[in-house]
């Protein structure tokens, strides 16, 4: 494949193309070999961090204007004509030729199959590669080997000894396309590369879809474990861009930072070099919408003790005597739950006269609720909440019975499931409202840190509704969730989703972060829209009296007038503020000055007050 018998590249052509099937071959590509009309272009790997070329990548094309001038269409000729071995052979050689040629300094990066890697170092031809970087002036630690379609390879093991041979020349390795390969995953942990490249499919459009933004930094701390340094494939917008830079991920590729050429460049695209000097914190996805509650993580369980189908009163009874605080008990069939006997029900029973002497021996069975309430460990939330708010709620007096895949592990009590709801309900709301489904208090605070490190200057705003609660007392919370969902979707629709960050703290308040210049006019149009919109709500007498009549917190009865907004706001400076919290106690006494002076938008720059009523 590479053998050193020559001092030019096209010496180490020889073997590759004099093989028979290239000799002989007549097909399209058969022909390209022979006549050397294969030629690199190289597409750019940029630092994330300062936008600087990092490597560039060799990328093989044909002629041009022929069928067989794209990648995919020379793969599937290869294919087609058996030349795998030989067409590989050729791409790495005149890449290699090009890149000295051009005498450049980079790094460059070599595609290569596994199955290619391991035939060469089976034929012992890593040293002719090794021998032609040498004449050509490029240094083995210059190159990277990206290895690809390693997902088909049946002996991973031996495929990780093959690279420790090209480890130990000095040459680098990547993974192509991780995430699209069945096995990359151990062979990540089993070859340590230096790179990894992550699949454009978790790129593209990352600023949209939360499951692929917690995907890539799931694979940041596997990289962080082996040492690993990821590269984004695929990257073509500036909210791609933006993410990704954010999440620390430090090289990218594709279209927007720059698309092959012949030449190698020396600076990324201009559009991508202005993305990556905006200091813009960039809006992460899933904080914009909720993930659902979950599973419970703390449901109580009772390890009480259990009986079986054979069980009899008498020795059910002598339980229950011995765990005077045991309020049911399970029956068992083979570690599978089939049954419930509640401990007062049975003992009335038992208590009663000449009962042991009929009964005493006989299976309890007949005491049974055959249908009792099961819990698995790993219920949703959902689930459970449907259960509470069922007709049957036997659990109630009986408890519930708790497993754990399938298998018997304990009891609850009622009061035990509702306290757990309740628990897992609020641990939820701190990252995410139910009502709304927008950040709750943690994915705030995180976005107010990253705002802080950033340095960037940003507006806190602190919203909140005046006379909510008598609205909310006349009406239901039916309504008064309605208005609390009309105030979440105006925030959002006078909020740029990338630049700009809507929490929800709870009941009618929210947190607005803004890093787009017309925040002024946003909010004074939130406020503005909320004051007609809101009139809906209300009823006609209501509408044409200004308010309601209702009870203040005090029992009085007095006039309130129709809901408004309030928003405080808080033009920060990262060199004001230390954390978080500092922030958001500035915003609330902003929102708290904006309701007792019924201005409808109070602002507070650099630790002074400016009114601007609306």
């Amino acid at each position: 494949m590479w053998r050193a018998d020559g001092c030019t590249a096209a010496r180490y052509l020889g073997p590759a193309l004099s093989s028979g099937a290239v000799r002989k071959g007549r097909g399209n590509l058969a022909n390209l070999l022979r006549r050397r009309l294969l030629h690199p272009v190289f597409q750019p790997i940029a630092s994330l961090e300062d936008g600087s070329i990092y490597a560039h990548e060799a990328l093989i094309r044909g002629p041009e204007g022929t069928a067989l001038h794209t990648p995919d269409r020379l793969l599937h000729a290869a294919e087609l004509e058996d030349l795998n071995f030989q067409f590989e052979s050729q791409c790495v050689l005149v890449a290699m030729e090009q890149w000295g040629d051009l005498r450049e300094a980079g790094r460059l990066f070599l595609n290569i199959s596994a199955d290619a890697l391991m035939g060469a170092i089976r034929h012992c031809e890593l040293d002719g590669l090794i021998s032609l970087a040498s004449q050509l002036g490029i240094s083995p630690r210059m190159l990277v080997l990206e290895i690809t379609e390693y997902e088909r390879v049946a002996d991973m093991d031996r495929l990780a000894l093959a690279v420790q041979e090209v480890r130990a020349a000095g040459v680098a390795l990547a993974l192509d396309d991780f995430g699209d390969g069945r096995s990359s995953l151990r062979l990540w942990s089993q070859i340590k590369p230096e790179f990894v490249k992550i699949d454009k499919y978790f790129t593209k459009a990352i600023s949209q879809h939360g499951d692929k933004l917690k995907t890539i930094q799931a694979l940041q701390q596997i990289a962080a474990i082996f040492g690993t340094a990821l590269i984004a494939e695929g990257i073509e917008t500036e909210d791609e861009l933006r993410v990704l830079r954010d999440l620390g991920i430090p090289y990218g590729q594709g279209y927007l930072l720059g698309r092959p050429a012949h030449l190698p460049r020396t600076q990324i695209e201009p559009k991508a070099r202005v993305t990556l000097r905006d200091r813009m914190v960039s809006v992460f996805p899933e904080m914009r919408r909720a993930a659902s509650a979950g599973s419970i993580s703390r449901l109580a369980v009772i390890k009480a003790p259990h009986i079986t189908r054979a069980t009899t009163n008498d020795e059910l009874a002598q339980l229950f005597f011995e765990h005077p605080k045991l309020h049911s008990v399970a029956v068992v069939d083979d570690a599978r739950p089939v049954a419930i006997i509640n401990r007062s029900a049975f003992m009335n029973e038992y208590s009663k006269l000449y009962y042991r002497e009929i009964w005493g021996h006989k299976p309890c069975l007949k005491h049974a609720n055959l249908e009792p309430r099961v819990i698995e460990r790993n219920h949703s939330v959902d689930d459970l909440v449907g259960i509470l708010t069922s007709d049957d709620q036997r659990y109630l007096v009986d408890g519930f019975i708790v497993t754990h895949n399938g298998r018997y592990e304990g009891m609850g009590t009622g009061e035990q499931l509702v306290r757990s709801v309740t628990e897992t309900r609020i641990e939820a709301a701190r990252h995410a409202n139910p009502l709304t489904f927008l950040p709750g208090n943690i994915p705030i605070s995180q976005h107010i840190e990253r705002l802080l490190a950033s340095g960037v200057e940003f507006v806190a705003c602190y919203a909140d509704l005046n006379h909510f609660k008598p609205f909310n007392d006349q009406y239901g919370y039916w309504r008064g969730d309605e208005m609390i969902r009309l105030l979440a979707g105006l925030c959002q629709a006078h909020c740029d989703p990338r630049r700009d960050f809507v929490g929800h703290v709870g009941g009618d308040d929210f947190i607005l972060l803004y890093q787009s210049d017309n925040w002024q006019a946003q909010c004074e149009a939130i406020i503005a829209e909320f004051a007609h919109q809101a009139r809906a709500l209300f009823d006609d007498a209501a509408r044409e009296a200004g308010g309601i009549q209702a009870e203040d917190r005090h029992g009085v009865s007095r006039f309130f007038p129709l809901t408004t907004l309030s928003i405080g706001a808080v033009i920060v400076n990262h060199n004001e503020f230390t954390n978080a919290e500092e922030v958001a106690s500035v915003a609330a006494r902003a929102k708290h000055d904006a309701k007792t002076s019924e201005q409808g938008l109070q602002i507070r720059a650099n630790q002074g007050m400016l009114l601007a009523p609306v």
